[in-house]
């Protein structure tokens, strides 16, 4: 009989970007594998946050739903629950939002007790808290537990001054390690932040990176034809920015290289995406008079890897406090698509070691202005084809989704 699987996290599929992606595709791929696999999640609203149609029209109860396609030989029942979603997200409503997610889905967890038991529950990290739910269901029901860290979420609240109470991240380095001593398993995406978790944890850390689909995310030849179509010229240059655009991010610096390499013929900077920072990002914009900055709409999947093949050049905007506890997920498709990758990450992080060693992109210190920009003319006047080479060939290596979730099988659920 296939085992039984829970995934409690925050975000999951229909989002397309960011941590629901990944929850999306892992579970898709354990269902397609036979193995019968549940999900208690909220109602998809990242990255535009606002709870999207059609789930808006439920998004204050919880609801049920289950998907089977063709080919699959296991199925997934999702439990959707409500939560509080604000418009314009800060360290104080983010909390909010993490807190009133993890208390509908203690009582969808409640429900689920007397009910045939999971064999292996699954906790995704952020928020970390919600690994509490499954070392619960363990204690309760005897499953064993992985719990899989995405972001190092307290580490940036701190970095990032969205939490300013020392002794409330006290409290929450507490609660962390409570769960990481409990945890069957403990997972994270690159080995930086391995490296940091196994401090606390004090016990090997599984490495279970970010992956993509490399037949659907791949190099398309006549790539200066493609920007036609999106109402450029075949002769520009092109500067994308596509993902989640938020206050945190620092993605003035985008407008600042923008204004700084105005005169540059036929150079275009485009920022895709949505997020509660984006309108103002656009007024700020206008304010500057900037003629060479194009904001578009987040794309739809079946057109996405026909849009990132246009781009001259992919920027992964990071801020330099949280480029060791977090990995972009943009990354990885930005190098199956033959990009070329931007990255503002300081020397020593995970992130700058990776794209350095195997010659992938280029590097350039966080949050220095006159580095991101001499970065950008790099990009446009030196000889980069070997890079965006170099990052197809690794994306095809060690980013394959088939090989890296068999690896996770074999590790997590079978042994």
């Amino acid at each position: 009989m296939a085992k039984r699987l829970l995934l409690i996290g925050g975000n999951f599929s229909p989002e397309q970007t960011g941590i629901g992606k990944y929850n999306g595709e892992m579970i898709k791929w354990l269902a397609a594998g036979g193995y019968d696999c549940s999900v208690i999640t909220s109602y998809p609203y990242y990255p535009q946050w606002k709870v999207q149609p059609p789930y808006d029209k439920h998004k204050n109860w919880y609801r049920k739903e289950v998907m089977k396609e063709e080919g699959w030989q296991g199925k997934i029942t999702v439990y959707r629950c409500p939560q509080y979603v604000p418009a314009k997200p800060s360290g104080k409503t983010r909390m909010l939002l993490d807190f009133s997610f993890a208390v509908s889905a203690f009582f969808k967890l409640l429900q689920l007790l007397p009910r045939k038991k999971f064999d292996v529950v699954i906790s995704v990290v952020p928020p970390f808290h919600l690994g509490l739910l499954a070392v619960l269901y363990k204690k309760l029901r005897g499953a064993k537990v992985l719990y899989h860290v995405q972001d190092m979420q307290i580490e940036a609240a701190r970095d990032l001054n969205m939490i300013r109470s020392p002794r409330l991240i006290k409290m929450l380095f507490g609660l962390e390690r409570y769960i990481l001593k409990r945890a069957d398993m403990v997972s994270s995406i690159s080995d930086g932040m391995m490296s940091k978790i196994q401090q606390k944890a004090g016990k090997d850390i599984f490495f279970f990176p970010n992956w993509v689909d490399v037949t659907l995310f791949h190099p398309l030849e006549e790539r200066m034809l493609l920007k036609t179509e999106y109402g450029f010229a075949a002769s520009d240059k092109i500067v994308l920015y596509s993902g989640a655009i938020g206050e945190k991010q620092g993605l003035e610096a985008i407008l600042h290289a923008a204004d700084r390499l105005k005169e540059q013929d036929g150079l275009k900077f485009l920022i895709c995406g949505s997020g509660p920072y984006k309108e103002k990002l656009m007024g700020l914009a206008e304010e500057m008079g900037l003629q060479n900055v194009i904001f578009f709409p987040l794309q739809p999947f079946e057109r996405f890897n026909h849009f990132l093949n246009m781009a001259d050049v992919h920027l992964v905007i990071q801020k330099g406090n949280a480029s060791d506890l977090v990995m972009p997920s943009k990354l990885t498709t930005i190098l199956a698509v033959g990009g070329l990758a931007l990255v503002t990450a300081n020397s020593g992080t995970s992130l700058h070691k990776l794209v350095s060693t195997h010659n992938m992109g280029i590097v350039v210190d966080a949050e220095d202005q006159d580095a991101l920009n001499e970065g950008i003319i790099r990009s446009m006047n030196g000889n980069v084809r070997e890079m965006a080479s170099n990052g197809r060939a690794y994306a095809e290596t060690y980013l394959s989704v088939g090989e890296i979730m068999t690896r996770f099988e074999e590790a997590v659920i079978v042994r």
